[in-house]
């Protein structure tokens, strides 16, 4: 079975034509637990997400800050595996047409095989994966599955990435390229900074993929801010801090729904 990568393109097409930026929501697999993170992914879709990324919880998050750390800790104290990963790509996508990526370190891909897991996450409707950690000059076995099964490989970049990475990277990744908008860990902050708007702008400088800009971005505001001069907007720990807070789980379900028509709003009110 082929995997997304055309819905995925589509998707983002789609939110360009209409003069606005998608909403990319982050959540984490198996938080808090399986079928709660299945439930809160499908509660994001209904708010307004145009993308998830479903996140691979993984003992080592060099990218992730605090809240991310929290929720994969819980799911991974409850037992996820890369199976409840895929089954809430499915579910997520079957319940909402819409494009549902990967985002994974590279060891648990590897450990589990490459082509055993390119051909699965296809088979569960995924659009593709989410890299962090992976470098462009290591990907070739991994693309070459990707491709394969009809899956988005998309690279992270960041302010620091000189321009000739960039070009290697826009060249090398598809779907779209993940612009950090600073220096460090995921996490809500006051402000994004002109750093995102530079990468942005150097990275689309550098190849033809939409850029989606993430780490930071907690509400309407913000996401409006970054959507003036993004293809995309990630939301990732604002999503996960709404369930941590939240006294049961049908708050958590609303209180993810909520956030996402906020944000979902906030893109569409954007001067471009």
């Amino acid at each position: 079975m082929s995997g997304n990568i055309q819905l995925l393109t589509d998707t983002l097409a789609a939110a360009r034509a209409e003069d606005r930026a998608a909403l990319i929501a982050y959540y984490p697999a198996g938080f808090p637990t399986v079928d709660g993170g299945i439930d809160a992914v499908k509660a994001v879709f209904d708010g307004g997400a145009d993308i998830v990324e479903v996140g691979l919880p993984y003992s080592d998050p060099v990218l992730d800050g605090p809240v991310i750390q929290t929720a994969d800790d819980i799911a991974l104290r409850g037992g996820v595996r890369i199976a409840d990963v895929l089954r809430t790509v499915r579910e997520a996508h079957e319940a909402s047409g819409r494009p549902v990526l990967v985002m994974t370190y590279w060891n648990p891909i590897d450990r589990y095989g490459v082509e055993r897991f390119t051909a699965e996450l296809a088979d569960a409707g995924g659009a593709g994966c989410i890299l962090p950690d992976l470098p462009v000059q290591e990907s070739g076995l991994w693309r070459q599955h990707a491709a394969k099964h009809d899956l988005a490989t998309v690279f992270v970049v960041a302010p620091s990435s000189k321009d000739a990475r960039l070009a290697e990277i826009t060249a090398a990744g598809s779907g779209f390229v993940y612009a950090a908008s600073l220096m460090g860990v995921t996490g809500t902050r006051e402000s994004v900074g002109e750093q995102a708007k530079d990468v942005v702008t150097r990275t689309r400088a550098a190849g033809d993929l939409p850029v989606c800009v993430g780490l930071g971005v907690s509400n309407a505001a913000q996401a409006t801010e970054v959507a003036a001069f993004a293809d995309g907007v990630i939301v990732g720990s604002a999503f996960v801090k709404r369930v941590l807070d939240a006294p049961d789980h049908e708050a958590a379900l609303a209180g993810v729904r909520e956030l996402a028509g906020d944000l979902a709003r906030g893109v569409r009110a954007a001067a471009r």
